[in-house]
């Protein structure tokens, strides 16, 4: 496993120095030397600023449920990288996607531009999921939408976008009308399109793509919470009339599981055959891992999530003050990450904080992290840095343990909370 783990980074760690560049021609013309397994392939294509993976988890596992041959495809990952490629809640088989990647790797020409990183797996996706001969496949873009590796098809079962604001700017354009734009560019003519809330600053670019192309458009509103007794304590919701249990944790998730039902009816309109049970079921089964997740360190409990950019930060805030226990934050972030609204959005007075690196990535210092962490929040009760997150874990856990009602947790980066999942595999 370890062996075949290392083959897989080995044939595509070369191709990490050409760096992120938006841009179809490359992907275009490797999946033409492929056989243009894509087009094999019908799809439900998601983008947003958050809530794209957890409504293409629920997708996945609802259409699972129902009896269909599902890919989906999502990054990053936490650990491994099959995690990106899965058909049926099942990720690649690390052997499967050496011999891809062996394949992608011959089939690119010398003479031309290289493709990215990021276009290396997004084609490795393409050709298991065709070879596969899967029913549907759920593709989550990777930045932004027009000009993301994933948007290579001429039309989508369903088109959708969970949310939009105002992340990674530097590429996609400064404004929200700018990202609003990229992301409007997975609009495929006479295809529906299922948007989430939006702000109403850019509701109308969405709705002038939608009808340039004669998309159908919907504008899905969140789900409501249903008490059920002797429910187990698992939320259950209802989005127009159809009630489902709702196991992913945080208010947001009664938009995001609203986005997926309002989906699978687009897929019901167009024949598919998704009974009301097997929607039911699939939410039940619906797992994302790094997200809102309780997990152990040393038997102490512990709550992860990415929350890597400023409205994540806040969906996280929000679920953290309905447990109204006192927190201690161990965080690392990437350099490229908003680092000053994060900060505003999660630290309050009395909280403790603790600053690591991301491991193995462009990681923000942490002894600047937290020059800016007092600066916005010159109240904390205690502000640290370590070397490393076990360290960090460790101490904050320790410090917690004279306090038995503080709530520890891990965010800052979906890649540091993987760094973890090595050490700790039942993140």
């Amino acid at each position: 496993m370890v062996v075949q783990e290392n083959r897989i980074s080995t044939l595509l760690d070369p191709f990490q120095r050409f760096g992120v560049h938006l841009g179809l021609e490359r992907i275009k013309k490797l999946l033409a030397d492929l056989g243009n397994p894509h087009h094999q392939v019908p799809i439900i294509h998601v983008t947003g600023t958050n809530g794209k993976g957890s409504v293409c988890a629920y997708l996945s596992s609802i259409l699972t449920e129902a009896g269909y041959r599902v890919g989906r495809y999502t990054s990053p990952h936490l650990v491994d990288w099959t995690e990106r490629i899965q058909i049926n809640e099942q990720d690649i088989a690390n052997n499967a996607l050496v011999e891809i990647l062996q394949e992608i790797q011959s089939a690119i020409a010398t003479n031309t531009p290289s493709p990215t990183q990021f276009e290396v797996i997004t084609a490795a996706a393409w050709v298991y999921f065709a070879r596969s001969q899967v029913d549907l496949a759920v593709i989550e873009v990777g930045l932004g939408g027009r000009l993301d590796a994933t948007n290579v098809k001429d039309s989508s079962l369903v088109s959708v976008i969970t949310s939009l604001s105002r992340e990674h700017w530097q590429r996609l354009g400064p404004t929200l009308a700018d990202i609003a734009q990229e992301k409007a560019g997975i609009i495929k003519a006479n295809c529906p399109v299922i948007v989430g809330q939006l702000p109403a600053s850019v509701k109308e670019v969405f709705k002038a793509k939608a009808e340039e192309l004669n998309a159908p458009m919907t504008t899905v509103e969140p789900a409501t919470e249903v008490k059920i007794t002797g429910a187990n304590q698992i939320t259950w919701a209802n989005y127009q009339d159809l009630q489902y249990p709702l196991p992913l944790l945080g208010q947001f998730q009664l938009s995001n599981s609203a986005i997926a039902i309002a989906t699978i009816k687009a897929l019901q309109q167009q024949g598919w055959l998704i009974p009301e049970l097997a929607i039911q079921t699939g939410m039940n089964k619906t797992r994302w891992r790094g997200r809102l997740q309780w997990t152990t360190w040393n038997d102490h409990p512990l709550l992860v999530d990415g929350a890597h950019n400023p409205a994540a930060a806040i969906a996280l805030r929000q679920y953290v003050d309905t447990l109204n226990q006192p927190v201690t934050w161990v965080m690392g972030m990437l350099s490229t990450k908003d680092h000053e609204d994060i900060f505003e959005a999660l630290l309050k007075p009395h909280d403790e904080l603790h600053l690591v690196p991301v491991p193995g990535h462009s990681s923000a210092d942490p002894e600047e992290l937290a020059a800016l962490a007092i600066q916005v929040c010159p109240r904390l009760n205690n502000c640290q840095t370590h070397q490393d997150v076990a360290q960090a874990l460790d101490v904050a856990i320790a410090q917690s343990n004279q306090d038995s009602d503080r709530l520890t947790i891990l965010c800052g980066s979906l890649y540091l909370i993987g760094s973890i999942s090595c050490l700790k595999q039942n993140v």
